[in-house]
């Protein structure tokens, strides 16, 4: 195995992990001598995929140094603007908005992993999503190049995903607001008791249907600040 499918290999063991891994079990997973993979995390940290920081611990002792994938990290390898030019070749064909197209893939996102949060399906999509109290801030904008001429499309799509992800998990919640871009690499989305039907699943409408089956690839199927 080569260097560029070592640090592959790397990136995916780190993207499998949600808490990070220190070296000498991101060692072992990946199968690789202790000081190759610290060479490599080295590589990747330059590129701006990895960063790394001393374990939180209580006890006595030098913490492990923990590795874990940056926003770009995450995405790292993914073609995000041919997945946005599938998704809005959807719309065009069903006749849908920007935002109904959202709706059907944040569904889509919570049934591969229903498990998840909302902000942390967003987090695996790219956009580096933590969610407070009363909101979900988004650090990181898949199509960033776009949002900003085009944030009547860009921004209703990220902001149906939300809708269609909270509908799918049964939440009585949708989102009242997505402001844009409150700072350079900031956007909030504040959610709020849904007062629209629309966006719940009726009993007889069957499970989504993923994007894949409607020949729209998405990288949930295996598993900057959104506009």
């Amino acid at each position: 195995m080569d260097g560029e499918r070592q640090r592959a290999a790397i990136l995916e063991a780190l993207r499998r992990s949600s808490d990070g891994l220190g070296t000498s079990r991101l060692a072992t997973v990946v199968g690789l001598h202790a000081n190759t993979v610290r060479w490599h995390l080295g590589r990747l940290e330059a590129s701006g995929l990895v960063q790394s920081s001393p374990e939180r611990r209580r006890r006595r002792g030098r913490p492990a140094i923990i590795s874990r994938l940056t926003p770009e990290g995450v995405v790292a390898g993914r073609d995000e603007y041919r997945l946005l030019a599938l998704l809005l070749t959807e719309a065009l064909a069903r006749k849908a908005t920007a935002h109904e197209t959202g709706v059907r893939w944040g569904r889509h996102l919570h049934e591969a992993s229903p498990g998840a949060s909302v902000a942390g399906l967003l987090a695996h999509e790219g956009f580096a999503a933590e969610q407070t109290a009363d909101r979900i801030e988004m650090r990181r904008c898949p199509f960033y190049a776009l949002a900003g001429d085009a944030p009547q499309v860009i921004c209703a799509l990220h902001h149906g995903i939300i809708d269609g992800a909270l509908a799918a998990s049964g939440s009585d919640r949708e989102v009242e607001g997505l402001e844009a871009f409150v700072e350079p690499t900031l956007c909030v989305a504040k959610p709020r008791v849904s007062g629209s039907p629309l966006l719940r699943r009726s009993p007889d409408a069957g499970p989504a249907r993923s994007p894949r089956h409607e020949r729209l690839p998405s990288r949930a199927r295996h598993s900057p600040a959104s506009g």
